[in-house]
């Protein structure tokens, strides 16, 4: 069992992380819309892992007796000024998942609650890797030097 308090925390974070596989889904229809098909499908494949996050969010709920419970999913933004500004975007929104996940520990620590702790840790790496891939590939879009060049050798080279 988890608290009501830690059942509520993680319902908003499955909630969260379905916001952002619909953020992530938004760039991808963006990219589509601007002709870029290689950023547009490393969306595709985020968003994707987005909603996995989500379910495993939802899977652990129910293994601990505990409700899943689904609310509205915000309208993400739909336009950028640039390749590089929707990078920006997707860093910053991954910086703000990792707060959302520390968070969480938080509450499963004063709570002591070991076995909420164990799964997030999962979390905590991932968010490593979530913001350092979007670091890389926004790296690789500066180095690149607009629009024309980006995409080959973002893509490229990743």
């Amino acid at each position: 069992m988890v608290s009501e308090n830690m059942e509520k925390a993680i319902n908003e974070q499955l909630n969260a992380e379905m916001y952002s596989g619909y953020l992530y889904l938004s760039m991808a229809a963006y990219f589509e819309d601007q002709d870029y098909p290689g950023f547009a499908q490393w969306m595709r494949v985020q968003a994707q892992e987005e909603l996995d996050h989500a379910m495993k969010f939802y899977d652990y709920l129910n293994t601990r007796g505990a409700r899943v419970t689904l609310t509205a999913i915000e309208a993400p933004q739909t336009e950028w000024d640039s390749i590089e500004a929707v990078f920006k975007h997707v860093l910053e929104h991954e910086q703000m998942v990792t707060s959302l996940i520390n968070n969480l520990v938080d509450i499963a620590i004063e709570e002591k609650d070991h076995a909420t702790n164990q799964f997030l840790q999962w979390y905590v790496e991932e968010q490593v890797e979530e913001e350092e891939s979007a670091m890389e590939v926004l790296g690789k879009i500066k180095r690149a030097g607009g629009a024309a060049n980006a995409e080959q050798q973002t893509f490229y080279t990743c």
